[in-house]
């Protein structure tokens, strides 16, 4: 079965332990020097209507996942399951790197 990353965006992620649903595929890591998948991410929850931001994202290491399927991506995360706050690049700042 091949894939497009764009297809993924849709998929929605399950745990298989919990049941819970982690959201929808929002980014992805690669490995640019080996060209490989690392990890999946998917945001964290909103807080209050998204009104106070959100939790931290969920990072899936590639080992997590267990099955890609039509619908969902099914994973099996940990209790300590690796999460960070997604960086935020203001404008200026990108503009600043490209002179």
């Amino acid at each position: 079965m091949i894939s497009y990353f764009s297809e993924l965006r849709y998929k929605e992620v399950i745990d298989i332990h919990t049941g819970k649903r982690l959201g929808y595929v929002c980014d992805a890591e690669f490995d640019e020097t080996e060209g490989r998948l690392i990890s999946l991410i998917t945001p964290g929850k909103a807080k209050f209507f998204g009104l106070f931001g959100r939790e931290d994202d969920y990072i899936l290491p590639w080992k997590c996942i267990v099955r890609i399927g039509g619908d969902i991506i099914l994973v099996e995360t940990e209790a300590d399951q690796p999460r960070r706050r997604r960086k935020k690049e203001k404008i200026f700042d990108k503009m600043a790197k490209n002179y």
